[in-house]
Parts: C-alpha cells; structure tokens; sequence
C-alpha cells in the first residue's frame, strides 16, 4: 500500500542517532488531565511518540498490518465500514516492537490507577478525510459496566477526535497530530460517546492505534 505522509521537520533536527528510532517518551507530570462529566475523563500527551523514527513506523504499519475491509449492516443493506482495521488480542505479537514500548509504558503510568495492564491493541488505518468512525462507546465487554481506559497513539496525518455526552450536551474537540497519546478513562466509555468525523480539509493517512485492557473492544 502507497502512502503520502511527511514527518515533523522538528524530528529532523534532533541528529542524537537514539533519536532515529521512535519511542515513548514519559508521561508522569507531562499529561494533561481533563475531567468531564460523571467521573469520565481524558488525559491528553501531545508528541508522545518522538523521533525520526516515527514516521518509518507509520510506514512500516501501513505496509506489513494485514489491514482488513469490514462491512456491517445498516437498516435494510450492508455497507462498507469507512476505514482499515486490525486488531492483536492478548496472545497476539504487535506488528512492530515501536508498539510493545509504547503498551509497557502506559501499563507502568497507569496500572496502579487502571489495576491492571493493557493487553490488546486495535488498529485503524484511515486512508484519507472520507475515512472516519462514528459516534460510540467501547462498550462490547466490561466497558459497559465498569470504569475502564482506552489509551489511542495517533499516526500520520491530524484529525479531529471528538467527544460528547451521551445524551446530549456540548461536545468537545481534540486535534490529533503525529505521535500524540489520548487517554479516555473513568466512565467515559459508558457516560460519553467518541468519533473521527469524517473531513473535506486537504489531509493524507492516519493510523490510530487504541490500547485496551482484558474485555475492553
């Protein structure tokens, strides 16, 4: 698969040879935590994915995830869901290391307030502004009973992911851009709803990549 995805000039500029390779970088005091409603909130890590690095393994994702083309049914047809997926359950080998360093990490920020580590990760390539995911909660498993996180590492090109209530009520808007990390926990998943709208600005590739804990989709 062709894709047309420039890193971050910045990243060129770091000529440290460790920096060649994408990586984690800390999280501790460099998150930002947003509570919303209903004991949910989001923490959001701009850049966490750093390196020159990063950009090779949107690109390596892009070519060796065995991407998958799903259809679902939609009243009275079936339709096309609008984007590529895959997902590694818990006895899965991620498709990169870059994705193991990035799961073990959060597990060590997150684990004492989460109580367990995260297991599975989800991959969602969307091709172009067409692409996109609507309104929903992770709910399938205990995310529709219990409190829980879905950790998401962007890829590629920016895009919005939006949040709402459910219910109802003002939604809010965070701008994705290359390597940055949202983190969804508490309630959010069952009192609030997240999508990738779909975009007619010039834009190219997003890969995102979700982390889940045991039961979570």
């Amino acid at each position: 698969m062709t894709v047309d995805f420039q890193g971050s000039l910045l990243d060129l500029m770091d000529d440290d040879t460790a920096a060649s390779e994408a990586r984690p970088g800390p999280l501790g005091g460099t998150v930002r935590r947003a509570p919303l409603t209903q004991g949910a909130w989001v923490d959001v890590r701009p850049g966490w994915l750093a390196g020159t690095g990063a950009a090779d393994l949107f690109a390596r994702l892009v070519d060796e995830v065995p991407w998958r083309a799903e259809k679902r049914q939609m009243y009275d047809r079936v339709v096309d869901v609008p984007r590529l997926q895959c997902f590694y359950g818990e006895e899965d080998v991620l498709p990169d290391p870059a994705l193991d360093a990035c799961r073990s990490v959060l597990t060590a920020h997150y684990r004492a307030e989460l109580g367990e580590p995260f297991v599975t990760a989800g991959l969602c390539l969307y091709r172009d502004g067409r692409d996109s995911v609507a309104w929903h909660g992770d709910t399938v498993g205990r995310g529709s009973t219990e409190d829980t996180m879905v950790a998401i590492v962007s890829l590629g090109s920016p895009r919005a992911l939006t949040l709402r209530p459910r219910g109802g009520g003002p939604a809010r808007r965070y701008e994705l851009g290359h390597g940055d990390l949202i983190v969804m926990g508490g309630s959010c998943q069952r009192t609030w709803e997240h999508a990738v709208p779909k975009t007619t600005r010039p834009g190219g590739p997003r890969i995102s990549v979700q982390f889940r804990p045991r039961g979570v989709r």
